[in-house]
């Protein structure tokens, strides 16, 4: 039985800046091949590029915060929601991302995905 994960991709600063406009199509294909091949095996939710800009927000007790990311740190620059048959299995699939081949920076999450809680019964919505 398969079970879902995440798949969170990290880049440190804008790492992908230095790449050749030539680079930067040939890593854009190479995650087209990879989305077409996790797709075709039947392993893809989804899979989207996160833009650079945004904002963290926070509570403390009586107020919010909202703080603007910062582009020059590490962040997030995409996702995965995949099925996998276990975490191992997810990991592999993590491996073989092009992120790796272009942006020595990069970094991988792999966290399962909670579908059910099991106190109450209630399934989360896709």
């Amino acid at each position: 039985m398969s079970q879902e994960f995440m798949l969170y991709i990290r880049n440190a600063g804008d790492a992908k800046a230095a790449l050749s406009a030539d680079e930067h199509l040939a890593f854009i294909k190479k995650c087209e091949t990879y989305i077409g091949l996790l797709r075709a095996a039947g392993k893809l939710i989804a899979a989207q590029p996160i833009v650079r800009e945004g904002y963290v927000i926070s509570k403390t007790e009586n107020a919010w915060t909202q703080t603007a990311i910062d582009p020059a740190n590490e962040v997030q620059v995409g996702y995965y929601h995949i099925t996998a048959k276990d975490l191992a299995e997810a990991v592999e699939i993590a491996k073989s991302n092009p992120e790796f081949e272009y942006v020595p920076s990069a970094t991988i999450e792999v966290r399962p995905i909670k579908l059910k809680e099991e106190q109450t019964n209630f399934v989360y919505p896709k």
